[in-house]
C-alpha cells in the first residue's frame, strides 16, 4: 500500500500563515501538518508516499527532507497549482496511482491515530471516510444508504440546514484498490478534467463513480473520532485547542475562550450555568419560523423593550431596564454606586470587580460550606459603616439560598440602616421555594434602596440572546441607567423572545420541577463517589469539595481524557479544593458521574 497526499494548494485563507509556506507547514500545537500526517503514515505498512506539491512547493520538499522520515517520498509538480484545484493534482498523479492500493489525503487535515488505524483496519477495499455533520464543517456532504452505499452527493446548492440530521461530511481521506484505480478511478479521473477541465475537486470523480455499476466505494462512518480540516485562522485557533498534547495548555485554552463552546460539539459544558430544560421546542420553533423577519428588521427601542419586561414580571416600566445580559446592567449599576461597598464571598466576581477595590469589604462566612444566614450577613455588617450591600441569592458558587421572608427583613434593615441593597436572584427560581422573586411592585415600590437583578438567559435556557433584568424603586436610577446602555442594547430576536415568553409560562414551571429532581438525583449520586464532599444547593449547580485530588489536576483530567469542561474554584476559595458542577440533563450528568468515578474511584 502507498500514501497520496494532495499539497499543491495556496491556502489563501490563512492569509499570513501562508505567505511563504504552503498550507501543510503551518504548525498546530507545535507541529506541523504534514510532519504529523507522514509520522501518522509511517506506523502503518506504506511501501511509499506521494506528495504532489505546487505552491512554495520547494521548500515544502526541502523542508520534509528534514524530517525524521524512514519511508521514501516522492514529488510531482503541479506547476499551474494557481489555476486549477486538487483534481488536476490527482490527473497529474494518475501513473502513480494506478500502481498500488493507495491511501488518499488531502494535506490540510489534522487527525488523531485512531482515525487512520479505523480506514486502514477496515476490511472493505475501496472506502471513503465521512462524519456525521456538524456546524463548523464546510465543504461536501453525502447521504448514505444502511449498507454505507454513498447514496448522493450534497453540493452547496442543494445542502438544505433542514436535513442535515441526514447529512455526513467526507472527510477527504480515503482507501482505493489499484484494482478500483486502474479500472475506474483513474479513466473516469482523466474523461473528468478533460470534459471539465482542471479547476475541479477530485471528490465529483468519487461521486461519478458512484453512480455507475461498478464496486461501489463505501462509506466508513467515524465514530467519535477527533479529526479537523485548517481552512483559516479560526479553525487554527480550534485545532490548537483540540490537538494540544499539554493538558494545561488545553485547560488554558478553552477557558481563555469564555464560551463559543457550541464549536465544540463533544465537549460537555459543565462550567456555564443554562437551564437544560427550557426553552421547549415548540417555543424554538416559533422563533425559528419568525428568524428571517427577525434578522432583517431593527429591535425597538429602551421604552418599548422596558414595556415588554415589564409586562412579563407584573411591575411598572418605570422600575425596569433591560440589558443585554446582567453583565451589562452589573457593570452599569456599579458604576454608580458610591462609598464603601459590601459583599459576600465567594460569589460572582462580575460585582467586585466592576466595583473599586479600597472601597469594598468582604464578608467570608467562616464555615466550609460557605453558608450564611440574612443574620449573619446583617451581624456582619452592622458596624462596618457601607452605603450598600451585594447579595447573589442562590449565592454562586456555593448555591447557598436566603429564604424570601429572611430577605425581606434583610430589606427592611437595610432600609433602616440607611443602606443600598443590590440582589441577584440570576438563580433563584431554581430554588424548591415557590414564589420567592423580590421583582414585585409591592416589595420594590416602597423600598427604592432596593435593586434587584436577574439573568433571563441563565434561568430560562437562552444564554445565546443575551438577556438580563434589573428592577428597582428607585426610577431616578433605572432612568439613568436606560441612557448609559445603547438604545437598541438587545437584538429582535431576544426582542420577540420577551414578547412571546409568557406563553410557555406552564412550560416554564414544569422544566423547573424537572431541573430541581434532577439537581437532588446528581446531588444523591456525587455524594456517592469517593473525593467528594457535596455541599447542598438551591442553584442550577453544585460546589463540591475535593478530598484528595486537586481541583486543576481535575479539570485538566476530565478536559483531557473526558472533553468535560467543569469550574476551578480554587481563586475563589482561597486555594481550597473546591469545585463548581453545572446541573444539566440526566444524560449528560451520568456522563460526568462516570467519568469522576472513573478518576477519583
Amino acid at each position: 500500500m502507498q500514501a497520496l497526499i494532495l499539497a499543491a494548494g495556496m491556502g489563501r485563507r490563512l492569509k499570513e500563515l501562508t505567505k511563504e509556506n504552503t498550507k501543510c507547514m503551518v504548525k498546530v500545537a507545535g507541529v506541523t501538518l504534514i510532519d504529523r500526517m507522514l509520522h501518522q503514515i509511517e506506523k502503518h505498512e506504506v511501501s511509499r508516499v506521494v506528495i504532489v506539491v505546487g505552491y512554495e512547493g520547494q521548500k515544502l520538499i526541502d523542508y520534509i527532507s528534514t524530517l525524521d522520515i524512514k519511508i521514501p517520498v516522492t514529488f510531482i509538480e503541479n506547476p499551474i497549482y494557481d489555476k486549477t484545484n486538487n483534481i488536476y493534482s490527482l490527473a497529474l498523479a494518475r501513473n502513480e496511482l494506478i500502481q498500488d492500493d493507495t491511501l488518499l489525503f488531502e494535506s490540510d487535515l489534522i487527525f488523531e491515530d485512531s482515525v487512520l488505524d479505523a480506514l486502514v483496519n477496515d476490511p472493505r477495499e475501496n472506502v471513503a471516510l465521512v462524519d456525521k455533520y456538524e456546524s463548523w464543517m464546510d465543504g461536501t456532504c453525502v447521504r448514505l444508504s444502511d449498507d454505507d452505499s454513498i447514496l448522493s452527493f450534497v453540493s452547496g446548492k442543494e445542502f438544505k440546514f433542514s436535513e442535515i440530521g441526514d447529512y455526513y461530511k467526507t472527510v477527504n481521506i480515503s482507501k482505493f484498490s489499484k484494482d478500483y484505480c486502474e479500472k475506474y478511478y483513474a479513466p473516469f479521473l482523466d474523461a473528468y478534467e478533460k470534459a471539465l477541465k482542471e479547476n475541479r475537486f477530485f471528490d465529483e470523480v468519487l461521486k461519478v463513480t458512484t453512480i455507475l455499476d461498478v464496486p461501489r466505494v463505501r462509506a466508513l462512518r467515524l465514530q467519535g473520532q477527533m479529526w479537523f480540516e485548517i481552512n483559516d485562522i479560526q479553525d487554527l485557533d480550534l485545532a490548537e485547542t483540540l490537538f494540544t498534547q499539554d493538558p494545561d495548555e488545553m485547560a488554558k485554552l478553552i477557558q481563555g475562550r469564555f464560551g463559543g463552546y457550541w464549536r465544540y460539539p463533544k465537549m460537555l459544558d459543565y462550567n456555564f450555568l443554562v437551564n437544560p430544560y427550557f426553552p421547549p421546542q415548540k417555543m424554538l420553533d416559533e422563533m425559528k419560523a419568525n428568524f428571517d423577519t427577525l434578522v432583517a428588521q431593527y429591535p425597538s427601542g429602551m421604552r418599548v423593550n422596558s414595556l415588554l419586561a415589564a409586562r412579563n414580571f407584573g411591575i411598572h416600566a418605570e422600575n425596569i431596564v433591560v440589558g443585554n445580559g446582567t453583565a451589562e446592567l452589573i457593570k452599569s449599576l456599579m458604576s454608580q454606586l458610591h462609598g464603601r461597598t459590601g459583599f459576600v464571598r465567594p460569589t460572582f466576581e462580575e460585582y467586585p470587580n466592576r466595583y473599586n477595590e479600597p472601597e469594598s469589604i468582604s464578608f467570608i462566612p467562616e464555615n466550609k460550606d460557605y453558608s450564611y444566614t440574612a443574620d449573619d450577613v446583617m451581624n456582619y455588617f452592622e458596624d462596618k459603616e457601607v452605603s450598600q450591600i451585594v447579595i447573589v441569592n442562590p449565592d454562586n458558587p456555593s448555591g447557598n439560598y436566603i429564604a424570601k421572608k429572611d430577605l425581606l427583613r434583610l430589606i427592611d434593615w437595610t432600609k433602616e440602616k440607611n443602606i443600598g441593597l443590590v440582589i441577584d436572584e440570576s438563580f433563584a427560581d431554581f430554588a424548591d421555594e415557590p414564589n420567592n422573586t423580590l421583582i414585585e411592585s409591592e416589595i420594590l415600590e416602597p423600598n427604592p434602596h432596593l435593586y434587584v437583578l436577574k439573568s433571563i438567559s441563565k434561568t430560562y435556557g437562552v444564554p445565546g440572546l443575551r438577556l438580563g433584568v434589573l428592577a428597582s424603586g428607585d426610577m431616578i436610577m433605572i432612568a439613568r441607567m436606560k441612557k448609559d446602555v445603547a438604545i437598541w442594547n438587545i437584538n429582535s430576536i431576544a426582542e420577540f423572545y420577551m414578547q412571546i415568553e409568557e406563553k410557555y409560562a406552564k412550560d416554564y414551571d414544569a422544566a423547573m420541577a424537572t431541573i430541581r429532581a434532577e439537581r437532588k438525583r446528581f446531588q444523591d449520586e456525587l455524594g456517592k463517589i469517593e473525593g467528594l464532599r457535596v455541599i447542598p444547593s438551591q442553584a442550577n449547580y453544585i460546589m463540591v469539595e475535593l478530598t484528595y485530588m486537586r481541583p486543576r489536576d481535575l479539570l485538566k483530567t476530565l478536559l483531557f481524557k473526558h472533553q468535560i469542561l467543569i469550574k476551578d474554584l480554587s481563586n475563589k476559595t482561597n486555594g481550597g479544593k473546591y469545585i463548581r458542577l453545572a446541573v444539566r440533563n440526566t444524560e449528560d450528568n451520568d456522563k460526568l458521574l462516570a467519568a469522576l468515578k472513573e478518576e477519583l474511584g
